[in-house]
C-alpha cells in the first residue's frame, strides 16, 4: 500500500501555493465581528463542510448546464460563459480561492470520511489549475464530444432539461440563445488555435462537417430543437401553446439554423484548410508535455506514458493467450486470426433486426440482476432502461454508453446501444457490455454515488474516469465469478472487450507520444482483435480527439484488482467481498491514490476486528 503517497502530494501542493486574505470566500471568513466569533466556534468538520458546500454552489453558478444535469434548476435559462475570457478568469479564481481556503482547515481534526473528501477536493483544485496552463479553449469542438451534441440532446426534451411548465419552455429558449452566441465564440477560439497552431487533425474535422449538416434542416418543424413543441403538456392553454410554437419557430429558423449554418461554413471553408496533418498530440506546440498531463489527469496517477505503453503491450500478449485457449476450447480449426475473422463475419453471431438486439440486452439484464444480491449489499434505487443511440449521432457514437438517472428519481439511467451497424454488435459481446455499461458497472457506481446522502454535494457528482471506467471494467471481471460467462463465446466477448482496453494503452500512447499515424493505430487494433473495422476507426479517432481518456479504463481496473488482491492476502478468512464492494461504491468516485488510502484503512480496521 502506498498510503503515504497522497499525503506527501497534498502537502507539496499546499506549500507551493500562496495565500491571500483577499481571496477568502465570504461564506467562510466574513469580516464582521459576529461572523468571526462564529467561525472560531466552528469545528474543522463544520468549516470544511461549509467550504465545500460554498464551492459547489459557486461551481453550479459558473457551470449552469452542469447544474441542470445534477438536478439543480436555478440556472436552466443560462448557457454559461464557457469560452469567454470572463469565464476563464472566474474559473481560475474559483479554483485558486478554494485551494487556498483548504489550507485553513485542520485536516487532522477531520473525521476519516471527511479526510477522504478533503484529499479529493485538494486534488481536484490542483489538477484544474494545472490544466489551465494548456490551451484547451482553442479546441472547442470535435467529432466525439461536442457542445452541439449536448444541446441537441437537451433540446429533444428527453434529457436533463425540464419541459414541464411554460417557464421551462422559456428557460430553454434563453439557454438556446446562449448557445447561439457560443457558436460565434467557438469560431473565434478556433481562429486563435489556427494562429497558435493548436488545431484538430484533418480527418477529425472532416467528420464534424456531416454532423453539423445533420442539423441543417429545412424549416423549424424538422429540427430536433423543435421536439419540445410536440411534447407540450395538456395543461398548457391554447394561447400558451400558440405563443410558444411561434417563439420556437422564430428562434430556430431566424437565429439557430443560420448560426449552425455559419459554424458549418466556417469549419469547412476556414478550419479544415488549416487543420493539421499529424494525428497525435505530439504534433501540437508543447504537445508531449500536454499529453503527459492529460494522461495523469485521466488516470489520476503519475505513471509516465512510456510505462503505460509497456503495460499495454504486456496485457495484449496475456489476453491473446487467453483468447487462443477459447479457440481451442470451442474446437475451431484455424488459427487465432481466422477465429477473429469467423466471429466478425459469420451471420450466426449477429442480429439482423435492431429491436432484437435491444430485446437481447433486456434478457441479459434479467439474468445479471438475478445474481447481483450474492455480491452486493448496496444497490442503486434507480433502475435503468436499454435504448438505441439517437440517429443524429449514431455514426460517430461509441458502440454503447451510459447516461445517469435523474437525481430526483424522475428518469431512469439509460444504457445506450448503437444500432447503426449491427455487424459491430456481435451477440458474443453482449454480456460483457451489459456488465460494463449497466449493472453492476456504470449504473451501480454512478447511480449509487448520486443517491448518497452523507457526503458533500460535490462528492456526489464529481467523477474520475479512472475510477468509473476502472470499476466498470472490474465489473466485467466480476462477471466470471458471477457465473454469467459459462458460455465460452460470451467469455471470449469479455476477453475481447478487455483486449480493447489493453490496446488503448498501446494505441493512445502510440498516437500521442510515439508518433504513430492513424493508419498504424488502426492496423494494430485489426491485428490484435476481432473488432469490426468501423468500430476500430471510430475508436482510433476517439483517441485522437480526447487523448489520455482511454488510458483510464485499464489503469483503473488493474488498480482495483491489485487492491482486492492486497485485501484478500491481508485479511484471509476475514475478507468480505460485499464489504470490499461497499467500500468502493459508497464514497463516490475517487482518485486512485485516495482510493488506495481508503482501502488500506479498511484493511487495518478489518484486521483489528
Amino acid at each position: 500500500m502506498k498510503k503515504t503517497m497522497l499525503a506527501l502530494t497534498v502537502s507539496l501542493l499546499i506549500t507551493t501555493q500562496g495565500c491571500s486574505d483577499s481571496t477568502i470566500a465570504p461564506e467562510i471568513n466574513n469580516t464582521q465581528s459576529d461572523s468571526k466569533s462564529l467561525a472560531v466556534e466552528q469545528t474543522a468538520s463544520e468549516k470544511y463542510l461549509a467550504m465545500v458546500d460554498a464551492f459547489f454552489q459557486d461551481q453550479l453558478k459558473l457551470e449552469p448546464i452542469y447544474a441542470t444535469f445534477v438536478g439543480v434548476n436555478d440556472y436552466n435559462d443560462q448557457f454559461g460563459g464557457s469560452l469567454t475570457e470572463a469565464y476563464l478568469t472566474e474559473r481560475h479564481q474559483l479554483n485558486s480561492r478554494y485551494f487556498d481556503l483548504a489550507k485553513s482547515i485542520n485536516v487532522e481534526q477531520l473525521s476519516a470520511p471527511l479526510k477522504l473528501s478533503y484529499d479529493m477536493f485538494v486534488y481536484d483544485r490542483n489538477m484544474e489549475l494545472i490544466g489551465e496552463t494548456y490551451p484547451e479553449r482553442f479546441l472547442p469542438i470535435n467529432q466525439f464530444y461536442s457542445t452541439v451534441f449536448t444541446m441537441v440532446q437537451l433540446g429533444t426534451g428527453e434529457s436533463a432539461q425540464p419541459f414541464k411548465t411554460v417557464a421551462d419552455y422559456k428557460n430553454w429558449l434563453s439557454r438556446l440563445r446562449g448557445f447561439i452566441k457560443w457558436t460565434e465564440l467557438a469560431q473565434q477560439r478556433m481562429d486563435e488555435g489556427i494562429a497558435s497552431k493548436v488545431v484538430l487533425p484533418r480527418v477529425l474535422v472532416e467528420k464534424i462537417i456531416p454532423q453539423l449538416d445533420a442539423q441543417l434542416v429545412e424549416g423549424a418543424q424538422n429540427s430536433l430543437f423543435y421536439s419540445p413543441i410536440n411534447l407540450m403538456p395538456d395543461s398548457f392553454s391554447s394561447d400558451e401553446k400558440s405563443e410558444l410554437t411561434q417563439e420556437y419557430q422564430s428562434v430556430i429558423e431566424k437565429e439557430l439554423l443560420p448560426a449552425l449554418a455559419q459554424l458549418r461554413q466556417y469549419v469547412n471553408d476556414v478550419y479544415l484548410p488549416n487543420s493539421r496533418a499529424s494525428d497525435g498530440w505530439w504534433g501540437l506546440p508543447n504537445g508531449k508535455d500536454w499529453y503527459q498531463h492529460l494522461a495523469n489527469s485521466h488516470t489520476t496517477t503519475t505513471l509516465p506514458v512510456d510505462e503505460i505503453h509497456q503495460i499495454g503491450l504486456s496485457e495484449v500478449a496475456r489476453i491473446l493467450s487467453e483468447m487462443d485457449k477459447v479457440r481451442e476450447q470451442v474446437g475451431f480449426k484455424g488459427d487465432l486470426n481466422a477465429f477473429f475473422a469467423s466471429l466478425s463475419s459469420e451471420p450466426q453471431y449477429f442480429f439482423t433486426d435492431k429491436q432484437d438486439l435491444i430485446d437481447g440486452y433486456m434478457i441479459i439484464k434479467d439474468q445479471i440482476n438475478a445474481v447481483l444480491p450474492q455480491y452486493f449489499d448496496v444497490m442503486p434505487k434507480a433502475d435503468y432502461i436499454v435504448k438505441p443511440v439517437e440517429a443524429f449521432r449514431e455514426k460517430s457514437a461509441a458502440g454503447a454508453s451510459y447516461e445517469s438517472p435523474a437525481v430526483d428519481g424522475s428518469r431512469p439511467g439509460i444504457f445506450y446501444i448503437n444500432t447503426y451497424n449491427l455487424k459491430a454488435q456481435p451477440k458474443w459481446g453482449m454480456t460483457t457490455l451489459s456488465l460494463h455499461e449497466a449493472a453492476p458497472g456504470h449504473h451501480f457506481q454512478i447511480a449509487i454515488k448520486q443517491e448518497l446522502t452523507d457526503v458533500p454535494q460535490f462528492q456526489r457528482f464529481q467523477g474520475y474516469t479512472a475510477f468509473e471506467e476502472g470499476w466498470a471494467l472490474y465489473a466485467e471481471y466480476l462477471g466470471i465469478e458471477m457465473g454469467v460467462f459459462n458460455d465460452p463465446y460470451q467469455y471470449f466477448g469479455k476477453l475481447s472487450d478487455e483486449m480493447l482496453r489493453a490496446m488503448r494503452l498501446v494505441v493512445d500512447t502510440g498516437l500521442h507520444a510515439k508518433g504513430w499515424s492513424r493508419e498504424q493505430a488502426i492496423q494494430y487494433m485489426k491485428d490484435n482483435s476481432p473488432m469490426a473495422e468501423s468500430d476500430i476507426v471510430a475508436e482510433v479517432e476517439r483517441y485522437m480527439a480526447i487523448p489520455g481518456q482511454a488510458l483510464s479504463y485499464k489503469v483503473g481496473q488493474l488498480t482495483i484488482l491489485r487492491l482486492r488482491a492486497d485485501a484478500e492476502k491481508a485479511l484471509g478468512d476475514k475478507f468480505d467481498l460485499k464489504g470490499f464492494h461497499e467500500q468502493l461504491l459508497t464514497t463516490g468516485s475517487l482518485p486512485m491514490a485516495v482510493m488506495e488510502n481508503k482501502i488500506a484503512t479498511w484493511i487495518e480496521a478489518q484486521s483489528a476486528n
